[in-house]
């Protein structure tokens, strides 16, 4: 059996109750680089999204999960399966902690194991990918150091609106 807790959080599917928490990230600048957003959000479309976000992932290709700590219940970060494909097998994965406090703890280490596991034993995946850019030190250890192999490097990937940067495409296979 696969559990979505670990030692120090557990995973959980988004409430109506997570809509600040998602606004507040959606809405931060600094993290739309990362999901390739360049407008802000309404907690309107937040509210309808929460809504529907307990749509099955087979229909909706994606699942976003809350990050929370054991202790306190504290939601510190969201993880993301995103084009869940069944036909092939394979998903693309994506992880924020919102507050730098938290991060280099673990919590992201364990957040990710705990999503790979349920990945692979539940939803029988066959490999899983992450896109990351060149210069995310952070996020491209994290995934190495969970058994993702950099596949591929896209040239002049993403553009920040001076300068055009390089991505990695990362991917673990279920073996």
């Amino acid at each position: 059996m696969v559990s979505l807790k670990g030692n120090q959080i557990y995973l959980r599917a988004l409430e109506p109750e997570d809509l600040e928490f998602v606004f507040e990230i959606e809405n931060n600048t600094h993290f739309w680089e990362l999901s390739d957003t360049i407008t802000p959000y309404s907690k309107y479309l937040i509210k309808k999204y929460l809504e529907n976000a307990q749509q099955d992932i087979f229909e909706a290709k994606q699942l976003r999960l809350a990050i929370c700590e054991n202790t306190g219940d504290k939601t510190v970060g969201l993880i993301d399966i995103y084009d869940f494909n069944a036909i092939h097998n394979r998903a693309g994965l994506g992880i924020i902690v919102k507050d730098s406090s938290q991060r280099r703890k673990g919590v992201g280490k364990e957040a990710l194991n705990l999503l790979i596991d349920y990945c692979f034993k539940v939803l029988h995946l066959r490999q899983i990918y992450a896109n990351i850019k060149e210069d995310n030190l952070a996020s491209l250890n994290l995934f190495e150091n969970n058994g993702f192999k950099k596949i591929g490097l896209k040239k002049d990937w993403r553009f920040d609106g001076t300068d055009y940067t390089n991505e990695y495409i990362l991917q673990r296979i279920n073996a």
